[in-house]
């Protein structure tokens, strides 16, 4: 081969991570409670960003407007994996190591308690509001996806067919129904609230491993797939998969997922130092904006678009609470 011919071919074969530019301005704040997994932010109507403290057990809010956290004090022996902030300033809370979810009232610092009807649900995972303010969660290892209605405090459980299915991230869809990956196979899965059964889409390739998940406003289903370094579009309508190899690789190890207003999906890869935010924008088909994580972010796990703002907030395994300014970053390489 030809000298030309053979620099034409590395260049074709180039990662395409070197083609994206660093044009997503982003900031972070360190947490003052040191290692204890500060993570899944919540954007409450007061302008503050609660967050849970995975090993450190507790909640905990920043106001970004002076810096300042505030810790709040939870059961021993929580380990809240994920919290989520209700239009009532409410905040719930997923006990990962207990059993249960709870409810913080910020303002007085009081605890509902909701226990599992079922001690075999001892992890709930990741909580998501529905449309009428209740709440539809996961748990992973015990292999259940359930619903809590808030004004009742009934729990409603659907427990996967197989061992080792793993329910994970989880989205409310047009319909009010959940949407949630099965990290431990190659499904996505959503539950019809009217009968509480489960329907499950397979994904064509037998490694494929969706962690987190979106949907954009057409209804479209995306995906990180964790294992083989893929973003992934499921049409729910017809069951067709469509995958796009991500721009650090096999080992790219894509977690954390939120879309924006626009429509673009964002997505973290954590697989390696620094992790990096990468947007993709579905009407170019296109991969834009990476940016790294300024602390180094460990692992980004989860992350929120907050609309009004036009920011991403995410948290670290580094200590940190981070916000990523998307809504004015175009989509272009």
């Amino acid at each position: 081969m030809r000298p030309a011919v053979v620099l034409l071919a590395l260049l074709a074969a180039a990662p395409v991570q070197a083609q994206l530019q660093n044009i997503v301005p982003t900031k972070e704040w360190t947490v003052p409670w040191d290692k204890t997994r500060p993570r899944d932010p919540a954007v409450h109507p007061d302008g503050r960003i609660f967050f849970v403290g995975q090993v450190g057990n507790y909640l905990a809010a920043l106001d970004p407007r002076t810096g300042q956290f505030r810790r709040y004090t939870i059961d021993e022996g929580t380990n809240p994996h994920n919290c989520v902030v209700d239009a009532r300033g409410q905040v719930w809370y997923a006990g990962n190591r207990n059993g249960m979810i709870g409810r913080l009232d910020p303002v007085s610092g009081a605890i509902t308690r909701y226990p599992m009807p079922d001690s075999a649900v001892r992890d709930p995972h990741t909580l998501v509001l529905d449309h009428d303010g209740n709440i539809w969660f996961t748990a992973q290892t015990s292999g259940y996806v359930g619903k809590l209605e808030v004004k009742s405090g009934r729990i409603q459980l659907v427990k996967m067919p197989e061992k080792g299915w793993r329910p994970y991230g989880i989205v409310i869809d047009a319909n009010n129904h959940p949407v949630f990956d099965l990290f431990g196979t190659n499904k996505i899965g959503t539950v019809d609230p009217a009968t509480m059964t489960l329907k499950t889409y397979p994904l064509p390739h037998d490694r494929a491993r969706p962690r987190r998940i979106g949907l954009t406003s057409d209804g479209t289903v995306w995906y990180g797939d964790y294992t083989r370094g893929f973003l992934g579009r499921l049409d729910p309508k017809s069951g067709k998969v469509e995958e796009f190899a991500l721009p650090g690789g096999p080992l790219s190890l894509p977690y954390a997922m939120t879309i924006d207003d626009k429509d673009r999906i964002w997505f973290v890869e954590t697989g390696k130092q620094p992790n990096r935010l990468i947007g993709y924008d579905p009407k170019t088909k296109g991969f834009f904006g990476h940016t790294d994580i300024e602390s180094g972010g460990g692992t980004v796990r989860h992350m929120v678009f907050d609309k009004k703002s036009g920011l991403i907030w995410f948290g670290t395994d580094n200590g940190t609470i981070g916000k990523a300014q998307v809504s004015g970053v175009k989509a272009a390489m």
